[in-house]
């Protein structure tokens, strides 16, 4: 069983930048894709990147392309969110997940392909 805890979500301004982590324990990640959704109130809940288990691809949707980069580093058992030029309408509750499968697809951006999810981390973006 994996446990996922994200860190490092906060009150930033507009413009500014975050770095999130997604600690997993329990067991290794090395072979599990993974992904960042985040969740506003009112709203589904949506995948802003996916990893796969080598780090060799990655997904993003437009709407945070060229801003966000996910990275993995599969010795630290650890998942990372880079968010920079950050907006208001970026303001969720951002949820690492992962899913134990080495091969790669649309299926990453799905949020029901993933066994595995953290509790969440609050970022706040102000005008």
């Amino acid at each position: 069983q994996v446990q996922l805890v994200e860190s490092g979500g906060g009150l930033v301004q507009a413009g500014g930048s975050l770095r999130l982590s997604c600690a997993a324990s329990g067991h290794t990640i090395s072979n599990y894709a993974m992904g960042w959704f985040r969740q506003a109130p009112g709203k589904e809940r949506e995948c802003v990147g996916a990893i796969n288990w080598s780090g060799g691809v990655a997904y993003y949707p437009d709407s945070v392309k060229g801003r966000f980069t996910i990275s993995r580093d599969n010795a630290k058992n650890t998942v990372y969110l880079q968010m920079n030029s950050l907006k208001p309408e970026d303001t969720a509750n951002y949820y690492c997940a992962g899913a134990p499968r080495t091969g790669w697809g649309t299926w990453a951006r799905r949020t029901y392909d993933y066994a595995y999810w953290g509790q969440g981390t609050q970022v706040t973006v102000s005008s």
